[in-house]
């Protein structure tokens, strides 16, 4: 499943495309994805213009000029094709060896411009909706999401408050995203890693009894946006279906210091030790046992 940096690139690649242009036509290819396509899906965007093309957590929003708003979700196999001018751009993708298959093209918008967007996605795992721009805070997918990790919110005051008296271990609440939405698996155990902290250590330790953040905690928070930023400048992670803008493989992979490495040795100069894979969430965790306390 695409992390907050891969939807980040995605869209990075599209915004350009998109922000300012006006859809002339729209094609469904079939009802639904994981969910049913919008009711009167055509007639709701045909003709709007596209004010902005935002990111919450790991949702795509579309901003419409007619006030609704489109918000669209990768899945785990959903790509975006920019066709103009005879040429063909993927601004993040998602990309099975069927990725390309023209059998799995189930939108395309067509913009003023000529240009084209196609929604291509095998599994069928993404979704679109539509909603009105002033309830979408409101709206079940939106309301209960936590503060965005590269935002001001997020502070060490607010993960220690958030924390505090709380029993579970520290990457499980990492990756509730109603404390902070859109980080993920490979990314907390990344920032984990970088802050030094345990993924078994306890939330409650991120504040003291008077509920004051702890040091780690303002670790905590610099590795979680390092991470993350350090990502987006890579292009995001290419694991099975990722590649990023132009077609071309994200390459933050490279420089993952735990995640998928179960039995490597630790890569922090003197510490020596080996980096364990664990179960946190019912998601494979990393982390060194002996540098990360």
């Amino acid at each position: 499943m695409p992390e907050l940096p891969e939807v980040e690139t995605v869209r990075r690649g599209l915004a350009p495309v998109l922000v300012g242009r006006r859809v002339t036509d729209l094609e469904a290819r079939r009802p639904d994805l994981r969910f049913p396509l919008p009711e009167k899906f055509r007639e709701r965007l045909v003709g709007q213009q596209i004010v902005a093309l935002d990111r919450r957590a790991k949702y795509l929003i579309t901003a419409l000029s007619g006030g609704e708003d489109l918000v669209m979700h990768l899945g785990m196999t959903g790509r975006f094709t920019i066709l103009r001018d005879g040429v063909r751009e993927t601004p993040g993708e998602y990309a099975h060896d069927s990725g390309a298959n023209p059998v799995h093209d189930h939108v395309v918008l067509h913009l003023s411009d000529g240009t084209r967007i196609v929604y291509n996605d095998p599994r069928r795992f993404g979704f679109m909706m539509m909603m009105a721009h002033a309830e979408r805070e409101a709206h079940a997918l939106f309301r209960n999401l936590g503060v965005e990790p590269l935002g001001n919110q997020l502070t060490a005051d607010y993960l220690a408050s958030r924390g505090r008296g709380k029993k579970t271990n520290l990457k499980s609440f990492l990756m509730d995203q109603r404390i902070v939405a859109g980080l993920g698996n490979i990314y907390a155990s990344e920032a984990l890693y970088r802050a030094g902290l345990s993924p078994n250590r306890s939330a409650s330790s991120l504040a003291d009894r008077r509920g004051v953040p702890a040091d780690r905690t303002t670790r905590l928070v610099a590795s979680i946006k390092q991470v993350l930023q350090h990502a987006i400048d890579a292009g995001g992670s290419t694991l099975r279906d990722y590649r990023n803008a132009n077609g071309a493989s994200g390459a933050f992979q490279k420089s993952f210091a735990v995640y998928d490495r179960a039995d490597s040795i630790c890569l922090k100069p003197g510490c020596g030790g080996k980096i364990r894979r664990t179960l946190h969430a019912g998601r494979a965790s990393f982390h060194c046992p002996r540098c990360q306390r």
